[in-house]
């Protein structure tokens, strides 16, 4: 159908909700954004979905909610019945309609007899994996948005290892969740009867403690936190979201004394009414933090996103202000610290594996191999780091002591297969403690890595691109890079190009290798300087992202060429 005839659909049918019809009759005002809600289904990707609350079939509502769950569950109508059985794990963030969005999963589950096993108040992402994995679903729903504005909701589907769903099963769930035409006329249990059904279980306290045991293996070096990381000043922001109750049990049983939550961003608000964005990418989101941190002296700043599986952190500089670290810097210093102490402790694998994303840093990569440590590259994606530790525990080839992306998300232990801010929560903070024992702060640890490895740094550019117009406008610039391959950026020659879509490496004599990873829509150019650049459209935002790493002989030196490399791309852009 076109858009128009979807809209009336909507528009007629005797099954909309009251609310969402309201809004249906104000958004008919405005035909541009009319279109933008009808024109295209929410992309349901291997990811999940995520996208703006509202009518449409290019919003978040519990009509898409209800076709995304019904995909699922017709999907698990294909297993055997001991399968099915196992049913399916669920947890919500702090944003608008999460808890809504939760029981209208549950409800459409138990109407094809699948268990739902719903956390009864909000969750991180994290818990989520853990839960599948604690619980033995065979599949986990987690309702957010990440750290999206307050305008996006979001919902994403978990395979029974606890990590994102594999491309396989993700495409061939994908596949029912888009056969089904008419999302209005889905059937769920009412309300009335979820209340009563044995098929809906509201489970809380006990997977939270046995997380929280778990948490217990993160602590490498419980001496140091007794001596020293007992009097280590931290703030911490949970940014309105799920983080606090987790993560403040989580501090406090690690040892850590003097830390203290941020009290206006420590509450649950779907607004997120005191920062522009969640995101600890964002150093606006540390703006609370700091004036905490001011006033209490504080050694480190930490915040984590919505949901809890991101975090970004703030260090005292030398002249007592604050500084936000990339993901990529923290990255490099946990990397450090887990591998210095394990080493120092005897603990330390011969066949121990690193694991982080082909848009990250190779500082990480370099501090790995200076420990004789084995470092592994793979898509973007937190799941392709938990399919490697699926294989590791398979076929005991390796054994997995870190895993991270730029994005500022890091997993220590496996208990858990996503991003999981309330583990690195925990380490960051001894890494703090580390270098406080050697009357340093993390700056100076970072300015010791650098001094020894080199100076790296990156830069993300993220350029928004919304509605169809960008669609298109992100699809042509991808062409454009992958037809028009450049040769040279800032007058440095491109040595090879990855176009991993295609699966091909191709070096500057132009011999062709084929790659064996999944395809994935990213290109990648390494210039003989060891600089690099890589380009993607974003899964769940409609944005293009433009990565830049350098190695150079000091930080302006570093500086100089980020600012050289992303000329170059805004000469190609036009952004």
């Amino acid at each position: 159908m076109s858009w128009e005839q979807t809209y009336e659909q909507w528009k007629s049918s005797q099954y909309l909700d009251e609310t969402l019809k309201n809004q249906l009759t104000e958004l008919a005002q405005d035909p541009a954004m009319l279109e933008d809600a009808f024109y295209m289904p929410l992309e349901f990707g291997t990811a999940g979905m995520r996208g703006i609350l509202g009518p449409g079939i290019n919003r978040m509502n519990i009509y898409t909610i209800r076709q995304a769950t019904e995909g699922l569950a017709r999907f698990m109508d294909t297993q055997d019945a001991q399968t099915k059985a196992r049913g399916v794990a669920i947890a919500y963030d702090s944003r608008h309609f999460s808890p809504e969005f939760a029981m209208e999963a549950a409800r459409t589950l138990a109407q094809h007899d699948i268990p739902a096993y719903v956390f009864e108040s909000l969750r991180p992402t994290p818990e989520l994996s853990f839960a599948v994995r604690y619980l033995k679903t065979f599949t986990g729903i987690m309702i957010t948005a990440s750290h999206n504005p307050a305008a996006y909701n979001g919902y994403k589907v978990y395979g029974e290892d606890g990590g994102q769903m594999p491309p396989a099963d993700a495409d061939a769930l994908t596949a029912f969740v888009r056969d089904i035409d008419d999302p209005l006329s889905i059937q769920v249990l009412s309300e009335a009867e979820a209340k009563t059904s044995d098929l809906i279980h509201i489970i809380g306290a006990e997977i939270d403690e046995a997380y929280l045991e778990e948490i217990k293996s993160v602590t490498i070096d419980q001496a140091l936190i007794a001596s020293t990381g007992k009097d280590l000043k931290l703030v911490y922001t949970p940014l309105h979201g799920t983080g606090r109750m987790l993560g403040e049990r989580a501090l406090t049983q690690a040892g850590f004394e003097q830390f203290v939550i941020e009290p206006t961003q420590g509450e649950p608000d779907p607004d997120f009414s005191t920062v522009k964005s969640p995101n600890p990418e964002e150093h606006s989101a540390f703006e609370y933090a700091i004036a905490l941190g001011e006033k209490e002296g504080a050694d480190l700043l930490i915040a984590t996103d919505p949901d809890a599986d991101r975090l970004g952190a703030a260090v005292k500089m030398p002249d007592g202000n604050y500084q936000v670290l990339t993901g990529n810097q923290i990255g490099a210093l946990m990397i450090r610290y887990i591998l210095e102490a394990r080493k120092n402790a005897g603990t330390l694998p011969g066949n121990a594996a690193v694991l982080k994303s082909i848009v990250s840093s190779e500082l990480p990569t370099a501090i790995a191999q200076s420990y004789d440590v084995a470092m592994f590259n793979v898509l973007t994606g937190f799941k392709f780091i938990a399919e490697k530790i699926q294989q590791y525990e398979e076929d005991h080839s390796q054994t997995f002591m870190f895993g991270f992306e730029e994005s500022y998300g890091y997993l220590v232990k496996p208990f858990v297969r996503d991003k999981d801010a309330i583990q690195a929560l925990v380490l960051l903070a001894e890494v703090a403690a580390f270098y406080k024992q050697s009357g340093k702060t993390l700056y100076d640890g970072l300015q010791d890595i650098f001094e020894e490895y080199g100076y790296y740094a990156e830069k993300t550019i993220s350029v928004t691109m919304s509605g169809m117009e960008g669609a298109a406008k992100i699809a042509a610039l991808m062409k454009t890079f992958r037809e028009k391959a450049p040769s040279v950026f800032a007058g440095t020659a491109v040595v090879q190009t990855e176009d991993f879509k295609l699966l091909t490496r191709v070096g500057l004599d132009g011999h062709m290798q084929k790659m064996t990873t999944p395809p994935s829509d990213v290109l990648k150019y390494t210039l003989e300087d060891e600089s690099w650049i890589a380009v993607r459209p974003s899964g769940t935002e409609p944005k293009i992202k433009f990565y830049i790493g350098v190695k150079g002989a000091s930080d302006a030196d570093a500086a100089q060429k980020i600012a050289d490399l992303q000329a170059a791309i805004e000469e190609i852009t036009g952004e």
